[in-house]
């Protein structure tokens, strides 16, 4: 592979087709077929990797990838050193603490598939709180007494006017960003930087 050839990091899932409709758009020859098994995916100048949504910032950070698109809450979350140019604006969504409505009680413990984002949020608040992983159903968590409150994404609300659930506060906004290695970013400027500058004109229009 020559020096001009681009790695992406791209999450499947419903950010797959939307990422790479950008990409495209903005030049690159980009074209998976939808029942498609393969990890990776070879064009001209260009290999796409599809990973899990938590991996996209590891692979970017430590050079596996050049560039990679993912939630601004994976970001928050994985702590990664890599460059963040420009936000894609889709894929919107909210980070919020979330309790029953009506509850009134102490905030003792706190489940969340975010547990960095949701220590930080509640160092930051001065509350002292047992902060507990979880994978899925995170608001399962509220409703049963596994946890005082949850730290999870809303988008629209309706799952939590469906389940009594009320945000309490508003963390963090989250969308689509496009993340960039900080070695890639110098070494292969002359590919990644017009290729910033395209995907800035498209999702500013």
């Amino acid at each position: 592979m020559t020096d001009s050839h681009l790695t992406l990091a791209l999450p499947k899932g419903r950010v797959l087709a939307v990422a790479l409709e950008l990409l495209t758009r903005a030049g690159l020859p980009l074209s998976i077929p939808e029942n498609s098994r393969q990890l990776r995916h070879f064009f001209e100048g260009v290999t796409v990797l599809e990973l899990r949504n938590a991996d996209v910032p590891v692979y970017v950070d430590l050079g596996v990838a050049d560039l990679g698109v993912v939630g601004k809450d994976v970001l928050m979350e994985a702590e990664r050193k890599v460059y963040e140019p420009l936000d894609l604006k889709f894929g919107v969504c909210r980070i919020a603490l979330i309790r029953e409505k009506g509850a009134t009680g102490p905030i003792r413990r706190v489940a969340s598939k975010y547990p960095r984002i949701a220590v930080n949020y509640l160092e930051g608040k001065g509350i002292t709180a047992e902060v507990i992983e979880l994978g899925g159903n995170i608001e399962l968590a509220a409703l049963t007494g596994l946890a005082d409150a949850v730290v999870d994404i809303v988008e629209t609300g309706s799952t939590l006017r469906a389940n009594n659930l009320e945000e309490i506060e508003v963390i963090a906004h989250s969308s689509a960003r496009l993340i960039v290695n900080r070695a890639s970013l110098k070494l292969k400027a002359e590919r990644i930087r017009p290729l910033i500058r395209r995907l800035e004109r498209i999702v500013n229009v």
